[in-house]
Order: structure tokens, then C-alpha cells, then sequence
């Protein structure tokens, strides 16, 4: 009998080098019965708009079924488009002269299309170091030399911008998430963004502005976009409703100068050729009906609640040694461990034998292999009772190891 051998798979050279992260290990253990998730990165279940929700979506079904099931555009539902274009150019987003808007499966497809259309293999993309995973694979997937600038208390460091853009003349992008940026929660302010614009203008680059958490802001002023400061074309901005109505409907947009969009609309078709209908439409009908501001307020204040209250246990448990930043918004802070400390192995003992999961911060790095004594914290999704008691046992663990 003729024995059959094993089929050998050869990938393709975009997705060879690609990895499981080091966040799904961690995630494996969140399911572990008794464990404590602070790993994770969902809205808080209770900022959920489930009523409304609810009836919009029977009305939809009800009054217009067919519009919701068939095919749509690929730039997106128009009304919600052109509600957005307004919206964003009264926020400074938007230049209706020049720019265009997309209506995109989560913000996260703003940037592998904004990727796919403007990098070849070997462009050089600048991202900072830590950032978002999930842009960071997007970007790996089209083989872009991913070069990671660290950052200081204010965001991206400039000086070592510069000299990564001298050392990389063919930089296609700069990605930057400027307000309670992920993992760390920081907010580039004003006068450093106006220094990274100046410096993507020096060095003919664009910049990807990645923006999902801007209507969270809980605490300081408002920091206008570098969109707005964009005054010759070279900006992209990906906002989102993930955050703000439920990001299972993904539902994102992009906005960039004309030319830009009509790339990454023919890149879009290919790849999944529209946005959802009844996302776009329930994205839209929730807008028009509710009174938005107050939905962010109270969206706020909840997250001011949770964020304050996870500062207020770290800073009764923990071991004065860890460094905390204390977001103005968004969803997660960042914690970073003393000179010489294990993070990988803090991280791993706090999930394996304490039941409580967060995410090592070399798994927002260029590489997974780039040194970093840092771990994420989420404070939107578990519940008030979790928190308190997952920081406080965290912090047992950090006063056992660094007091």
C-alpha cells in the first residue's frame, strides 16, 4: 500500500514571518476559572447602548429590510458619510476642498489600507515603541521595515524621530496614536505634535493619525489633532465607533486627501468590498436619535470611574517601585517595573500562580524580542469588584518581589 506524505505548506513571504503574539498566551489563561483579566482591551459592558440598540435595529429590519441585506457602496453608507464629514469639520478633521472620507470595517482597516496603498516591500514605516498590536501586524503583513521610536512622558521622542527619518530616507509613514495612546495611555501634547508635523513636512513623509479614543477623554483639555494642522495633504486620520457605540458592528473611518482615499477605496474593494450595512445604518440612526454629547458624557464618566479607581488601588497595594502613568482617557495605563526586573516573568507568575492576567509590554513592540520593562493594565472591562481585587493581589505580588 502506497503511503501518502504529508502535505507541506509553503507560505506566502507577507505572512511567513508572522507569529501568534505574546497577548494571545496570556489570553489563553483569562478563560481559567478564578482568574482575573485586567488583559484585555473592550469597551466596560455597561457602556453599552443596549436599549437603543435594540430599537433601532428593529426598525431598520422593519422599515427598510432590503437596504440593510443587500450590497452597499464601497466608500460606505452616503448619509452616514456625509454626517461624519460634518461632524469631523467641525472638530478640524475634515477640509471638504481637499479631503474625502471612507467608511471602514473598524478603524484598524484604516490602517492596513492606508499600508497596502502607499508602502512597497522595504518602505520604511515609523511607528512609536510600544504601540498597537494590531496595526503593527497589519504593517508587518506588507513587509515594510518597521522601525519603532521610543517614547518619553510626552509621546514620541523627536530628537531620535529625526534620526530615525535621516536613517530611513524612503519612510513612506509615521504612526502615532496622540491621545491615551495603547498600550501606555499617553497623550502627545500640542506642541510636540506640531514638531512631528514639522518633521514629517522636513522629510516629505506622511503621517497616520490613529485616533479610537479621542471622545474618551475624562480629565485635562481637548489636544486638537495634527489633522487639523494639516496643511498640505500628508495626514491620514482613522477614527472609529468601536469605542463609543460597540465595536462588534466594525464600523471605522478614514479621512485623507482625495487621491488617498480613492487608493485605499479600490484596495478596500478588494479586500472585503464594502462595510456593513446595518453597522453603517445603525452607526447613523444612533446619531440622529440620541443626544451624542450626553452618550459621551456619561461614556466618560464611566471610564473616569474605573480609571480612577485602579490608580487608587495601585497606589495603596503597590510596591512604590513599579511607575504608573495616569491617563486623561481611553481604556488602559502602563506600568513599568524597576531597572533589571523580570517582566516577562512578573507577567507569567501573576497569571500562572495569582490568577491575575495582564499583558507584557514586549508584545507591543516592533519585536517581541525588544526590551521592555513595562506591562498593560485594562481597567474598562472588569468589573468594579475586579479591579479592587485583582490590584490588590497584583500589588501583594510586586511588594513580594521589589520591597
Amino acid at each position: 500500500m502506497q503511503i501518502m506524505q504529508s502535505m507541506q505548506y509553503q507560505f506566502s513571504e507577507k505572512v511567513s514571518h508572522l507569529q501568534a503574539s505574546a497577548i494571545r498566551e496570556i489570553l489563553k489563561f483569562t478563560s481559567v476559572p478564578g482568574v482575573i483579566s485586567f488583559a484585555a482591551g473592550n469597551p466596560a459592558p455597561e457602556a453599552f447602548p443596549v436599549e437603543i440598540i435594540r430599537e433601532i435595529s428593529a426598525e431598520l429590519l422593519e422599515r427598510n429590510p432590503i437596504a440593510v441585506l443587500q450590497y452597499g457602496i464601497t466608500e460606505g453608507y452616503l448619509p452616514l458619510r456625509e454626517l461624519m464629514k460634518s461632524r469631523m469639520q467641525n472638530q478640524g478633521n475634515f477640509d471638504p476642498e481637499r479631503d474625502d472620507l471612507i467608511i471602514t470595517s473598524g478603524a484598524q482597516q484604516v490602517m492596513e489600507l492606508a499600508c497596502k496603498s502607499l508602502c512597497n516591500p522595504g518602505d520604511t514605516l515609523i511607528c512609536e515603541a510600544p504601540s498597537f498590536i494590531g496595526s503593527l501586524n497589519a504593517f508587518k503583513s506588507y513587509n515594510v521595515n518597521l522601525v519603532g521610536v521610543p517614547m518619553d512622558e510626552d509621546g514620541m521622542n523627536p530628537e531620535l524621530l529625526e534620526q530615525a527619518l535621516k536613517d530611513n530616507p524612503d519612510t513612506k509613514l509615521i504612526y502615532v496614536i496622540p491621545n491615551f495612546q495603547n498600550p501606555t495611555g499617553k497623550t502627545t501634547p500640542l506642541a510636540r505634535r506640531k514638531i512631528l508635523y514639522a518633521l514629517a513636512q522636513k522629510y516629505n513623509t506622511m503621517i497616520l493619525e490613529d485616533n479610537p479614543y479621542g471622545d474618551l477623554r475624562f480629565a485635562g483639555k481637548d489636544v486638537p489633532s495634527i489633522k487639523s494642522m494639516d496643511t498640505d495633504g500628508r495626514v491620514i486620520y482613522a477614527g472609529s465607533f468601536s469605542k463609543i457605540l460597540a465595536p462588534g458592528i466594525r464600523v471605522g473611518y478614514g479621512i485623507a486627501p482625495r487621491e488617498v482615499i480613492s487608493k485605499m477605496t479600490v484596495c478596500k474593494q478588494v479586500s472585503d468590498v464594502h462595510t456593513n450595512n446595518f453597522g453603517q445604518m445603525l452607526a447613523y440612526e444612533f446619531m440622529n436619535r440620541v443626544d451624542f454629547d450626553a452618550h459621551l458624557a456619561k461614556l466618560r464618566e464611566i471610564y473616569r470611574q474605573k480609571a480612577g479607581r485602579m490608580l487608587s488601588g495601585i497606589q495603596e497595594h503597590f510596591s512604590e517601585k513599579i511607575a504608573c502613568t495616569r491617563p486623561q482617557g481611553g481604556l488602559f495605563l502602563w506600568c513599568t517595573l524597576p531597572d533589571g526586573a523580570d517582566m516577562t516573568g512578573f507577567c507569567q507568575k501573576a497569571v500562572q500562580e495569582y490568577k491575575i492576567a495582564v499583558v507584557p509590554g514586549n508584545a507591543f513592540m516592533v519585536s517581541e524580542s525588544d526590551q521592555t520593562s513595562s506591562f498593560r493594565l485594562n481597567y474598562s472591562t472588569p468589573t468594579d469588584d475586579a479591579i479592587d481585587k485583582g490590584i490588590a493581589i497584583l500589588g501583594q505580588l510586586t511588594r513580594e518581589i521589589f520591597d
